[in-house]
């Protein structure tokens, strides 16, 4: 059974930084290629970054471009998304999700504000 534990979110202020994390484990997390997803009040899911298996590629929206710095711990089954320079349009409620395996865990939420 996949299973996806999220961890890291909380509340900043405009220009703060979060760490986070994603705990994996039913699945061989390190052949699988690995995103964060997230959801605004209101909104649909967004995608914000996916790394490579081998953690060698990124890529990222462009609105996180500069500020956002996904990695991954393949000996530990852990994604984690280094998140500086945050804005209230980055709140929202973040989700990891390996490529193919439609999964999410509970998410964990973001929020921005003064």
């Amino acid at each position: 059974e996949v299973q996806l534990v999220e961890s890291g979110g909380g509340l900043v202020q405009p220009g703060g930084s979060l760490r986070l994390s994603c705990a994996a484990s039913g699945f061989a997390f390190s052949s699988y290629d690995m995103s964060w997803v997230r959801q605004a009040p209101g909104k649909g899911p967004e995608w914000v970054s996916t790394v490579k298996s081998g953690g060698g590629t990124t890529y990222y929206t462009d609105s996180v471009k500069g500020r956002f710095t996904i990695s991954r711990d393949n000996a530990k089954n852990t994604l984690f998304l280094q998140m500086n320079s945050l804005k209230t349009g980055d709140i929202a409620v973040s989700y990891c999700d390996p490529s193919g395996l439609n999964s999410w865990g509970q998410g964990t939420q973001v929020t921005v504000t003064s």
